[in-house]
């Protein structure tokens, strides 16, 4: 199955953002997984709530392609807790997390429940 595709929440700079309610993790993407198009993987921050009852694994899947380089360090797996887990992952480096055509790949352990959001931290944070 295809990937389902999640888009940004932009960071708005020397301003605010609310808090949106991200998408829900559910049997579907657990099994097909997430695609972000139009990466940009530095400038990429993921917030992973947790709802299930035990603790479960997210996983960033390392690129693919010339440009990541250095996807021989593997993916990246990051526990998220029981029942109220919330976990910020990234910002990544695209040499390690890019895949082809510009995308990011995310994967989560069977039975995970919650919520990802998908921020883009504006360059004017750098």
């Amino acid at each position: 199955m295809a990937r389902t595709v999640v888009s940004y929440t932009q960071l708005t700079p020397n301003g605010h953002t609310t808090s949106p309610a991200g998408t829900t993790i559910d049997s579907t993407l657990v099994s097909n997984g997430v695609v972000i198009n139009g990466i940009d993987p530095e400038h990429t921050l993921i917030r992973v709530s947790n709802t299930a009852t035990s603790a479960k694994n997210v996983t960033v899947r390392a690129g693919s392609g010339i440009q990541a380089w250095m996807a021989g360090q593997g993916d990246l797996t990051v526990n998220v807790g029981a029942n109220t887990g919330l976990e910020f992952v990234g910002p990544f480096t695209s040499a390690r997390f890019q895949q082809d055509g510009s995308s990011l790949y995310i994967d989560f352990d069977s039975g995970f429940t919650g919520t990802l959001t998908v921020f883009h931290m504006p360059k004017a944070w750098n």
